[in-house]
């Protein structure tokens, strides 16, 4: 079932979903299993399964280093297999721009409506490890707006070099990535905007946010969104803070601002485990404001754990 049917058929109340990160190759998805497993109890309608875009590996040999260009966390389509298999849920796996020719996405769009699979979240991607920049990949797509056209032409039978009859084409259903603290490549948080509603008209179903602490930023981004015409709808997303070095990795890799009441009770923790509590009850008094404000969804990102996802859950759902 469609992301957007899932939200039409709960009737205004919140869902409760959230997103994991496929396991290091060689390493049992059983391990996947035992986070993915508590968070069931509250039903969520939908799980999305990041997918992580190639790297360079050094391997020495005779002496020498040779430069091999390796993924470290495959199978994220395969996994999103198992999750729907297991557990009866929709899982949606990540499609990105960056390390895929528009041939090889194809290819794992077809694998996607062979399996089942009705949701994607279009992305560009990060730029490659090392590389300052984005570069797009040789034949594939420059950005997510092209991704979700790639993916809309195919759902009306488009495909690269053939066209299929409309009742053997698939009909995914696309979510993309919206920045309440704008992207950072991005020179304005209205022209980030204007970049999410050519998104959004070229086929994009609904948005999901990128991570925020402040809901008052995430309020304003809605208001502003729906100012200049985006309609779709808006799911917030959500990570705890688990552990104090998140106030210096969080700020640096995602580009956004902490409220400083919670700066000053995480650098006032004793420990880490302390600070993991702190999370929960500020990602709970997140969630419910959230939630009275009438999100149609609360997305956590797990980051491979379960067990703070599993304590906000337990107070809000």
């Amino acid at each position: 079932m469609k992301v957007t049917q899932h939200i039409g058929n709960a009737n205004g109340k919140p869902l409760f979903s959230f997103e994991i990160v496929p396991p290091q190759k060689g390493t049992n998805i059983k391990d996947l299993y035992q986070n993915i497993d508590p968070l069931m109890e509250f039903k969520p309608p939908f799980i999305d399964v990041t997918t992580s875009r190639e790297e360079y590996v050094y391997i020495e040999k005779d002496g020498l280093f040779d430069r091999r260009i390796t993924r470290m966390r495959p199978g994220t389509v395969g996994i999103c297999a198992s999750i729907q298999h297991k557990y009866g849920v929709d899982a949606i796996p990540h499609v990105l721009c960056g390390g895929f020719t528009k041939e090889e996405t194809e290819y794992l769009l077809v694998d996607c409506h062979y399996l089942g699979i009705d949701n994607l979240v279009a992305l560009r991607g990060d730029p490659m490890k090392g590389e300052k920049y984005f570069e797009p990949t040789k034949g594939g797509n420059g950005y997510a707006v092209d991704l979700v056209k790639q993916i809309k032409a195919m759902n009306a039978g488009q495909f690269l070099h053939d066209t299929l009859p409309m009742q053997n084409a698939p009909d995914f259903c696309v979510g993309v990535a919206g920045y309440p603290e704008k992207h950072i490549e991005a020179p304005s948080l209205e022209a980030d905007l204007k970049r999410l509603k050519d998104k959004v008209d070229a086929g994009a179903d609904y948005v999901v946010t990128q991570m925020f602490f402040d809901n008052q930023k995430y309020f304003k981004f809605v208001e502003a969104a729906r100012a200049i015409g985006i309609t779709v709808p808006i799911i917030p997303g959500i990570k705890p803070v688990a552990v104090k070095r998140h106030l210096q990795l969080l700020p640096q890799v995602f580009w956004l601002d902490m409220p400083q009441d919670l700066i000053h009770d995480i650098e006032q923790a004793k420990d880490n485990a302390a600070v993991r509590q702190i999370g929960v009850e500020f990602a709970v008094q997140q969630s419910k404001e959230l939630i009275e404000f009438g999100v149609p969804c609360v997305h956590y990102y797990s980051m491979g754990k379960s067990d703070n996802i599993h304590q906000i859950a337990s107070q809000v759902f």
